[in-house]
Protein backbone atom coordinates (compact mmCIF):
# COMPACT_ATOMS: atom_id res chain seq x y z
CA UNK A 1 0.00 0.00 0.00
CA UNK A 2 1.33 3.48 -0.93
CA UNK A 3 0.58 6.43 1.36
CA UNK A 4 -0.42 9.55 -0.50
CA UNK A 5 -2.15 13.22 0.30
CA UNK A 6 -4.37 15.18 -2.08
CA UNK A 7 -3.53 18.71 -2.17
CA UNK A 8 -4.09 21.12 -4.45
CA UNK A 9 -3.71 24.97 -5.02
CA UNK A 10 -6.61 27.18 -6.16
CA UNK A 11 -8.09 24.34 -8.02
CA UNK A 12 -4.82 22.70 -9.80
CA UNK A 13 -4.89 19.89 -7.81
CA UNK A 14 -2.07 17.09 -7.31
CA UNK A 15 -1.47 13.85 -5.71
CA UNK A 16 1.83 14.31 -3.55
CA UNK A 17 3.83 11.02 -1.97
CA UNK A 18 6.42 11.01 0.15
CA UNK A 19 9.42 9.62 -1.48
CA UNK A 20 11.98 9.61 1.36
CA UNK A 21 9.95 7.49 3.73
CA UNK A 22 8.62 5.05 0.83
CA UNK A 23 9.47 4.50 -2.57
CA UNK A 24 7.89 5.03 -5.94
CA UNK A 25 9.56 2.31 -8.54
CA UNK A 26 7.41 4.11 -12.09
CA UNK A 27 6.19 7.62 -11.07
CA UNK A 28 5.55 8.06 -15.14
CA UNK A 29 3.20 4.62 -15.19
CA UNK A 30 1.97 5.31 -11.83
CA UNK A 31 0.83 9.15 -12.69
CA UNK A 32 -1.17 7.89 -15.71
CA UNK A 33 -3.25 5.54 -13.28
CA UNK A 34 -3.69 7.47 -10.32
CA UNK A 35 -4.62 10.87 -12.60
CA UNK A 36 -7.53 9.37 -14.04
CA UNK A 37 -10.40 11.01 -12.43
CA UNK A 38 -12.58 7.88 -13.04
CA UNK A 39 -10.84 4.73 -12.41
CA UNK A 40 -8.04 6.51 -10.19
CA UNK A 41 -7.95 9.03 -7.60
CA UNK A 42 -8.38 11.85 -9.63
CA UNK A 43 -5.41 14.90 -10.20
CA UNK A 44 -3.84 17.11 -12.32
CA UNK A 45 -0.95 15.06 -11.90
CA UNK A 46 1.75 13.29 -9.53
CA UNK A 47 4.48 15.28 -7.26
CA UNK A 48 6.97 13.70 -5.66
CA UNK A 49 8.76 14.72 -2.35
CA UNK A 50 12.25 13.77 -1.79
CA UNK A 51 15.42 14.87 -0.01
CA UNK A 52 18.21 16.79 -2.29
CA UNK A 53 21.42 17.11 -2.17
CA UNK A 54 21.32 21.19 -2.95
CA UNK A 55 18.33 22.12 -1.44
CA UNK A 56 15.65 21.22 1.76
CA UNK A 57 13.50 19.21 -0.77
CA UNK A 58 13.27 17.95 -4.26
CA UNK A 59 9.73 18.01 -6.30
CA UNK A 60 9.49 15.85 -9.59
CA UNK A 61 6.12 16.29 -11.30
CA UNK A 62 4.32 14.56 -13.50
CA UNK A 63 1.58 14.67 -15.83
CA UNK A 64 -1.54 12.75 -16.40
CA UNK A 65 0.21 11.63 -20.05
CA UNK A 66 3.51 9.97 -17.90
CA UNK A 67 5.72 13.14 -18.98
CA UNK A 68 7.98 15.10 -16.35
CA UNK A 69 6.85 18.85 -16.19
CA UNK A 70 9.93 20.81 -15.18
CA UNK A 71 8.03 23.14 -13.04
CA UNK A 72 4.68 23.79 -11.58
CA UNK A 73 3.85 26.86 -9.13
CA UNK A 74 0.56 25.67 -7.63
CA UNK A 75 2.61 22.11 -6.77
CA UNK A 76 5.55 23.77 -5.30
CA UNK A 77 3.00 26.05 -2.59
CA UNK A 78 1.93 23.04 -2.16
CA UNK A 79 4.98 20.86 -1.65
CA UNK A 80 5.64 23.79 1.31
CA UNK A 81 2.50 23.29 3.14
CA UNK A 82 3.13 18.99 3.70
CA UNK A 83 7.01 19.42 4.41
CA UNK A 84 6.29 21.91 7.29
CA UNK A 85 2.93 20.43 8.46
CA UNK A 86 4.09 17.13 7.95
CA UNK A 87 6.98 17.85 10.20
CA UNK A 88 9.62 16.86 7.41
CA UNK A 89 10.97 20.54 8.58
CA UNK A 90 10.10 23.62 10.95
CA UNK A 91 11.64 26.51 8.95
CA UNK A 92 9.44 29.09 7.36
CA UNK A 93 11.47 29.39 5.06
CA UNK A 94 12.09 26.50 2.60
CA UNK A 95 14.25 25.73 -0.55
CA UNK A 96 13.17 23.34 -3.06
CA UNK A 97 15.04 21.59 -6.36
CA UNK A 98 12.99 21.62 -9.35
CA UNK A 99 14.22 20.61 -12.85
CA UNK A 100 13.73 24.60 -13.58
CA UNK A 101 16.71 25.19 -10.74
CA UNK A 102 16.32 25.58 -6.84
CA UNK A 103 13.61 27.71 -5.88
CA UNK A 104 12.92 29.83 -2.41
CA UNK A 105 9.52 29.42 -0.86
CA UNK A 106 8.25 31.91 2.51
CA UNK A 107 5.58 29.77 4.44
CA UNK A 108 3.02 31.62 6.20
CA UNK A 109 1.68 30.12 9.22
CA UNK A 110 -2.05 29.99 11.25
CA UNK A 111 -2.43 28.07 13.81
CA UNK A 112 0.58 26.13 13.45
CA UNK A 113 -0.24 25.29 9.83
CA UNK A 114 1.01 26.98 6.30
CA UNK A 115 -1.79 29.00 5.04
CA UNK A 116 -0.24 31.30 2.40
CA UNK A 117 3.15 30.32 0.62
CA UNK A 118 5.27 32.25 -1.44
CA UNK A 119 7.34 31.75 -3.81
CA UNK A 120 10.18 33.10 -5.69
CA UNK A 121 10.41 31.70 -9.30
CA UNK A 122 13.06 33.13 -10.94
CA UNK A 123 13.69 35.47 -13.58
CA UNK A 124 11.83 34.92 -16.97
CA UNK A 125 13.48 33.54 -19.74
CA UNK A 126 12.72 35.35 -23.11
CA UNK A 127 15.28 34.13 -25.14
CA UNK A 128 13.57 32.00 -28.11
CA UNK A 129 16.09 29.46 -28.31
CA UNK A 130 15.40 28.87 -24.56
CA UNK A 131 11.91 28.89 -23.90
CA UNK A 132 12.44 27.31 -26.83
CA UNK A 133 10.49 28.76 -29.80
CA UNK A 134 11.36 28.14 -33.71
CA UNK A 135 9.77 30.72 -35.85
CA UNK A 136 9.20 34.37 -34.13
CA UNK A 137 9.86 38.05 -34.47
CA UNK A 138 11.72 39.89 -31.84
CA UNK A 139 9.65 42.71 -29.98
CA UNK A 140 10.82 45.19 -27.71
CA UNK A 141 8.83 46.88 -24.49
CA UNK A 142 8.79 50.21 -23.69
CA UNK A 143 11.49 49.39 -21.36
CA UNK A 144 13.73 48.43 -23.82
CA UNK A 145 13.70 44.56 -22.67
CA UNK A 146 13.67 42.29 -26.21
CA UNK A 147 10.75 39.37 -26.45
CA UNK A 148 9.78 37.17 -28.93
CA UNK A 149 6.21 36.40 -30.84
CA UNK A 150 5.68 33.23 -32.51
CA UNK A 151 4.91 33.90 -35.88
CA UNK A 152 1.30 32.02 -36.08
CA UNK A 153 -1.95 32.16 -38.21
CA UNK A 154 -3.88 31.87 -35.05
CA UNK A 155 -7.24 33.10 -36.03
CA UNK A 156 -9.74 33.86 -32.95
CA UNK A 157 -12.90 35.58 -33.36
CA UNK A 158 -11.92 36.89 -36.88
CA UNK A 159 -8.55 38.28 -35.93
CA UNK A 160 -5.12 37.35 -35.53
CA UNK A 161 -3.71 36.78 -32.42
CA UNK A 162 0.49 36.98 -31.87
CA UNK A 163 1.36 34.40 -29.03
CA UNK A 164 4.23 36.13 -26.60
CA UNK A 165 6.07 33.14 -25.46
CA UNK A 166 7.96 33.18 -21.91
CA UNK A 167 9.43 30.46 -19.83
CA UNK A 168 9.29 30.11 -16.62
CA UNK A 169 11.45 27.28 -16.33
CA UNK A 170 8.87 25.39 -18.79
CA UNK A 171 7.67 26.90 -21.87
CA UNK A 172 4.15 29.27 -22.04
CA UNK A 173 2.41 30.75 -25.11
CA UNK A 174 0.50 33.81 -23.71
CA UNK A 175 -2.32 34.83 -26.37
CA UNK A 176 -4.01 38.35 -25.76
CA UNK A 177 -7.87 37.75 -26.08
CA UNK A 178 -11.06 40.01 -25.69
CA UNK A 179 -12.69 37.05 -23.43
CA UNK A 180 -11.29 34.13 -22.05
CA UNK A 181 -14.72 32.74 -21.81
CA UNK A 182 -15.65 33.50 -25.21
CA UNK A 183 -13.07 30.62 -26.70
CA UNK A 184 -12.79 26.69 -27.78
CA UNK A 185 -9.81 26.08 -25.47
CA UNK A 186 -9.85 22.50 -26.13
CA UNK A 187 -9.17 22.81 -30.07
CA UNK A 188 -7.16 26.00 -29.94
CA UNK A 189 -4.88 25.09 -26.88
CA UNK A 190 -4.34 21.79 -27.95
CA UNK A 191 -3.42 23.24 -31.80
CA UNK A 192 -0.93 25.46 -30.32
CA UNK A 193 0.55 23.01 -27.79
CA UNK A 194 1.38 20.60 -30.57
CA UNK A 195 2.36 23.26 -33.08
CA UNK A 196 5.77 22.45 -34.73
CA UNK A 197 7.08 25.83 -33.51
CA UNK A 198 7.66 24.47 -30.15
CA UNK A 199 9.91 21.47 -30.27
CA UNK A 200 8.86 20.61 -26.31
CA UNK A 201 5.66 21.31 -26.86
CA UNK A 202 4.23 24.39 -24.79
CA UNK A 203 1.47 25.46 -22.02
CA UNK A 204 -1.34 28.32 -23.24
CA UNK A 205 -2.50 31.14 -21.76
CA UNK A 206 -5.79 32.68 -22.72
CA UNK A 207 -5.63 36.32 -21.54
CA UNK A 208 -8.26 38.90 -21.10
CA UNK A 209 -7.39 42.56 -19.44
CA UNK A 210 -9.45 43.90 -16.71
CA UNK A 211 -7.38 46.72 -15.64
CA UNK A 212 -3.59 47.38 -15.04
CA UNK A 213 -3.46 45.70 -12.27
CA UNK A 214 -6.01 42.72 -12.82
CA UNK A 215 -6.07 39.78 -15.86
CA UNK A 216 -8.22 37.01 -16.21
CA UNK A 217 -6.42 33.87 -17.15
CA UNK A 218 -7.74 30.42 -18.72
CA UNK A 219 -4.92 27.86 -18.93
CA UNK A 220 -4.01 24.67 -21.53
CA UNK A 221 -1.36 22.60 -19.52
CA UNK A 222 1.38 20.89 -21.60
CA UNK A 223 0.59 17.22 -21.30
CA UNK A 224 -2.70 17.55 -18.77
CA UNK A 225 -5.40 19.54 -20.74
CA UNK A 226 -7.29 22.35 -19.38
CA UNK A 227 -6.86 22.59 -15.73
CA UNK A 228 -8.44 25.52 -13.10
CA UNK A 229 -5.20 27.12 -12.45
CA UNK A 230 -1.61 26.86 -13.35
CA UNK A 231 1.12 28.96 -11.35
CA UNK A 232 4.26 29.54 -13.37
CA UNK A 233 1.09 30.10 -16.45
CA UNK A 234 0.24 32.85 -14.10
CA UNK A 235 3.77 34.19 -13.75
CA UNK A 236 4.44 34.09 -17.52
CA UNK A 237 1.41 35.91 -18.09
CA UNK A 238 1.85 38.72 -16.07
CA UNK A 239 5.26 38.76 -17.31
CA UNK A 240 4.29 38.89 -21.20
CA UNK A 241 0.89 41.81 -20.16
CA UNK A 242 4.01 43.82 -18.58
CA UNK A 243 6.24 43.41 -21.76
CA UNK A 244 3.31 44.19 -24.11
CA UNK A 245 2.30 47.10 -21.94
CA UNK A 246 -1.38 45.66 -20.50
CA UNK A 247 -0.55 45.99 -17.06
CA UNK A 248 1.72 47.18 -14.11
CA UNK A 249 4.17 44.84 -12.25
CA UNK A 250 1.97 43.92 -9.23
CA UNK A 251 -1.20 41.72 -10.77
CA UNK A 252 -3.91 40.40 -9.48
CA UNK A 253 -4.83 36.84 -12.13
CA UNK A 254 -8.01 35.59 -12.02
CA UNK A 255 -8.30 32.26 -12.83
CA UNK A 256 -10.90 29.39 -12.59
CA UNK A 257 -9.92 28.06 -9.37
CA UNK A 258 -9.23 31.33 -7.32
CA UNK A 259 -6.70 34.13 -7.43
CA UNK A 260 -3.31 34.63 -7.73
CA UNK A 261 -1.02 37.49 -6.46
CA UNK A 262 1.44 37.78 -8.87
CA UNK A 263 4.94 40.30 -8.62
CA UNK A 264 7.27 40.75 -11.67
CA UNK A 265 9.81 42.74 -9.20
CA UNK A 266 12.06 45.28 -11.37
CA UNK A 267 15.04 45.40 -9.14
CA UNK A 268 16.00 41.86 -9.58
CA UNK A 269 13.91 41.05 -12.29
CA UNK A 270 12.53 38.10 -10.36
CA UNK A 271 8.82 36.74 -10.53
CA UNK A 272 7.26 36.45 -7.04
CA UNK A 273 4.05 33.93 -6.96
CA UNK A 274 2.10 33.99 -3.49
CA UNK A 275 -1.60 32.09 -2.88
CA UNK A 276 -2.97 29.22 -0.33
CA UNK A 277 -2.41 26.08 -0.26
CA UNK A 278 -4.70 23.39 0.78
CA UNK A 279 -5.24 19.53 2.17
CA UNK A 280 -8.04 18.18 0.40
CA UNK A 281 -7.58 14.72 1.66
CA UNK A 282 -5.00 11.27 2.80
CA UNK A 283 -5.28 7.98 2.17
CA UNK A 284 -3.98 4.43 0.55
CA UNK A 285 -3.41 3.17 -2.96
CA UNK A 286 -2.96 -0.67 -3.27
CA UNK A 287 -1.03 -0.64 -6.77
CA UNK A 288 -1.56 -4.67 -8.08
Amino acid sequence: MLKFTKMEGIGNDYVYIDNINQTVDNPSELSKKISDRHFGIGSDGLILISRSDVADFKMNIYNPDGSEAEMCGNGIRCVGKFVYDKGLTYKTEVTIETLAGIKTLELTLENGKVSLVKVDMGEPILEADKIPVINYELQRSSEGISFVNANTDLLIRNKIRKLTCVSMGNPHAICFVDNVNDIDIEKIGSTIENDENFPNRTNVEFIDIVNSKEINMRVWERGAGETLACGTGACASVVASVLNGYTEREVIVNLLGGKLEISYDENDNHVYLKGPARIVYEGEIDLD
